[in-house]
């Protein structure tokens, strides 16, 4: 499970990103928690708006940040991107501070965070790779959401403890401070010891051969297509869960903040179960957004805070499951010179729908109450799980299955696994044969 500590390189990105994911989480915390009780008047609206800014860059300058990734150093880059992203906390940080930050600034900082995170994502996908042998890095990929999601557990609850006590200001500055944790790791790194990638050259049309290979790979797109709609209508936790808190159980910024802490427990567990696996398939991304599904729409109906919070533990479980399997899945599966180009069209993807899933939901939550918020999600995941299922089945003659008992579970099964269980069958009768014989 966490064979990847094992190399130095990975060691020191893994703790300097459990640094800075406490400080991203306890940002985004104080951010929607800032915009809906501090600059608008609880607007479930507004903090669509922030997320969906933020996000929006993805989609415009993605594919371009992939093929960047492609060409430079990316560990070089992603000093540059971590050091911006600091400045632009602080920032932040000082305006609220002195009393001068109104909402549109907080919409302003939050595109221009966004720009520099579409830079920095498909690099931080991809050094992945640069840190690990092949045969390792679907542990490496797992291993990181843990990471993201152990800073989970911690951050939210932090956040709301010092959004209580001393104010978001301080907040954004602590996140600030957090960012010299995965840069300092990045500095002392062994280059020696890292993988060396191809390098892509420079040329004409390298964005359309990479959106052409993608194209041409049915197992990515169906990806793809679950994550955009999940991510889209489902993973809006931070809109969702402040708008429930807020106005569903009339909590405050400490109970919002535990929210977070808690569904991480599911999430973390989602996580440590995929670095246990060491080939992820489209099967279990499939299962996985079933899931989700489910649970979502459980959570949604459940009567009180603390059993909404309980409920949030198989949904931080399954949608981490399906990120993180749908994320190792396209990764093994792609072409190293490929790699950056592919990533960031899947990172595309799975922030596309968010500049219009947020301020839809949020839409949906101020129209018809936040509990359709989370159930709008819910729907959409069942739906596009099971089209895929049927695709699936369809398409690529993959076998459907869901049994009954004390273990029920959904199987998924390709023509070329059901013929290597075959085979494993007649081998073992031709050996229980001889054995007789």
């Amino acid at each position: 499970m966490f064979s990847s500590l094992r190399l130095y390189n990975y060691r020191l990105w893994f703790a300097g990103a459990i640094v800075a994911n406490v400080g991203t989480w306890m940002q985004r915390v104080a951010q929607d928690w800032l915009v809906l009780t501090v600059l608008s008047d609880d607007s479930g609206l507004a903090v669509g708006i922030v997320t969906a800014l933020q996000f929006l860059p993805f989609v415009l300058l993605g594919p371009y940040a992939g093929l960047i990734a492609d060409r430079v150093s990316r560990r070089k880059m992603l000093i540059a991107t971590q050091s911006a992203l600091g400045l632009l906390a602080a920032g932040l940080g000082v305006l609220v501070l002195t009393d001068t930050a109104e909402l549109w600034h907080v919409y302003v900082f939050a595109t221009v965070l966004g720009i520099v995170s579409a830079f920095d994502g498909p690099a931080r996908q991809v050094f992945v790779s640069e840190m690990v042998p092949t045969s390792g890095l679907a542990n490496a990929v797992a291993l990181n959401s843990a990471s993201f999601n152990a800073a989970r557990l911690v951050g939210p609850g932090v956040a709301g403890l010092l959004i209580a006590w001393v104010g978001p200001g301080w907040v954004f500055i602590i996140n600030a401070v957090s960012f010299a944790g995965t840069i300092v790791a990045m500095k002392i790194m062994r280059t020696s010891e890292l993988q060396d990638p191809p390098r892509v050259e420079r040329a004409r049309g390298q964005l359309r051969e990479g959106i052409a290979y993608v194209r041409h790979r049915s197992d990515i797109l169906v990806i793809m297509a679950i994550v955009l709609v999940v991510s889209g209508f489902g993973l809006n936790f931070q809109l969702t869960s402040a708008v429930m808190a807020r106005n569903e159980f009339d909590k405050g910024a400490e109970e919002y903040g535990i929210l977070g802490s808690v569904m991480a427990i599911g999430s973390l567990a989602g996580a440590l179960m995929a670095a246990r696996r060491k080939r992820p398939r489209v099967r279990l991304v499939i299962a996985a957004a079933l899931g989700f599904a489910v649970t979502s729409g459980i959570m949604a109906v459940m009567p009180t805070y603390e059993l909404f919070a309980l409920a949030a533990i198989p949904v931080g479980f399954f949608s981490l499951t399906m990120i993180t399997s749908a994320n190792a899945a396209i990764q093994l599966g792609t072409d190293p010179v490929m790699r950056g180009r592919v990533m960031s069209l899947y990172l595309v993807v799975f922030f596309a729908a968010t500049p219009i899933g947020s301020p839809l939901v949020g839409w949906i939550a101020e129209a018809w109450g936040p509990r359709w918020s989370i159930g709008v999600g819910s729907i959409a995941s069942l739906l596009v799980a099971g089209v895929a299922a049927l695709w699936a089945k369809r398409h690529w003659d993959v076998e459907v299955t869901y049994r009954l008992g004390q273990r029920p579970h959904l199987m998924l099964t390709h023509p070329e696994e059901r013929a290597a269980r075959e085979q494993a069958r007649l081998d073992g009768a031709a050996a229980q044969t001889q054995g007789a014989a």
